[in-house]
């Protein structure tokens, strides 16, 4: 795997803490992983940059191949588009709203794709479309798992949303689906089993929609896990992934990446001691970290996140174990660690892998993107809705 430990730790030395770091070798590397995976299997690829929020990440992807991106709000699609990026799937349920942004981004050029999985929205889609003269590229997102959102792949509810669309002006794209339960399993076996149901599930709305002599040109699945996971993707036109571009420590109890992996950190200072506790107090809470304990559930609690040395390798045996708004606390598993304060004196510098990369990132409007062939960069982030 890619290490960190070549980067140039003495501009680390120099940023204002807490600080999100992106080591661009591990993202480099994630990116053509799966690019290179996606081309094996024969399908485009078109990355959901929710994750990074972040121009420079999603160009990364794009050079390697990409096609497209996906987006998780409509203030992501009209940055992304000013960036240059035209070819943007908005893949959350579309409300009446919304529509006049939706109208405001197709209208300056923007080829937008919108999703809905109800006849109520679907009315409201292409009534809109007909009262501005705006013919909307509009997918139906699937539910092959129970997860959250979509309509089942037997539902007589999609053959009714197709033809609203359809027959209301609408230009029926095709279908969609994210597989978001595959967060909940951990053996190459049970992934590879979750995967195939996307696929086939999806696959089969496909053939209900094309069978009923209405149009489904688009075939689109996706999440990390069963990006990684499928054996094949017949029938399938493209995937969707995100948090594979940094991973964390959730994708690394689902077994689909090693901590060598992961590319997003926290940079954090060791502000205090209690001693008597076996704790290091450092400045990086929750404010930071986020809420998100991912882990919680999983076969390996980390906690607020895995301790790392500032050159990004892990510490054994010590978490974030607990967060206040901007205090962290590390701790070591078990057994108090009654040299805490010889350990990791007051000023230390420290990295925290995260639990969940989207979460943290959202934390911080810039990351700090280091390698060891330039100087640091600053890198924006977008933020809000």
């Amino acid at each position: 795997m890619t290490s960190i430990q070549h980067v140039p730790l003495a501009s680390l030395q120099t940023l204002e803490t807490p600080a999100a770091v992106i080591d661009v070798p591990r993202m480099q590397h994630n990116i053509h992983l799966m690019q290179s995976r996606m081309d094996a299997l024969g399908v485009r690829f078109r990355p959901h940059v929710k994750t990074s929020k972040c121009m420079e990440v999603a160009r990364a992807q794009i050079d390697a191949g990409a096609t497209g991106i996906t987006v998780s709000t409509l203030k992501e699609a009209a940055r992304f588009f000013d960036d240059g990026v035209t070819d943007i799937l908005y893949a959350v349920g579309m409300v009446a709203s919304k529509l006049p942004a939706a109208l405001a981004l197709r209208r300056r050029g923007c080829d937008l794709k919108i999703v809905t999985d109800s006849v109520a929205s679907a009315q409201a889609i292409v009534a809109f479309g007909a009262e501005f003269g705006e013919t909307f590229d509009v997918w139906i997102e699937i539910d092959t798992d129970g997860h959250r959102s979509g309509i089942r792949p037997e539902e007589d509810a999609l053959l009714d949303v197709a033809r609203v669309l359809h027959e209301g002006g609408a230009r029926l794209g095709g279908v969609m689906t994210h597989a978001g339960s595959s967060y909940d399993f951990d053996t190459p076996e049970a992934l590879a089993a979750i995967a195939e149901q996307e696929r086939a599930g999806c696959v089969r709305a496909a053939t209900r929609v094309r069978e009923a002599g209405l149009p489904c040109p688009v075939v689109s699945v996706g999440s990390t896990p069963t990006a990684l996971a499928a054996t094949h993707l017949d029938g399938v036109t493209e995937v969707r992934a995100g948090v594979y571009v940094f991973f964390d420590l959730v994708m690394h109890n689902v077994g689909v990446c090693t901590t060598d992996d992961l590319a997003l950190s926290v940079l954090t200072t060791v502000i205090g001691h209690q001693a008597d506790k076996g704790w290091a107090i450092v400045d990086a809470g929750w404010m930071a970290m986020s809420r998100d304990r991912g882990t919680q559930k999983q076969k390996h609690d980390f906690g607020y996140g895995q301790v790392c040395r500032i050159d990004g390798s892990v510490v054994p045996g010590y978490t974030l174990s607990g967060a206040n708004q901007e205090h962290g606390i590390l701790s070591r598993d078990g057994e108090p660690d009654a040299d805490i304060v010889a350990r990791f004196p007051i000023g230390t510098l420290l990295r925290i892998m995260p639990n969940h990369a989207c979460a943290t990132g959202a934390q911080f409007p810039e990351y700090h993107a280091i390698a060891p062939d330039r100087d640091p960069a600053v890198w924006p982030r977008l933020h809000g809705w």
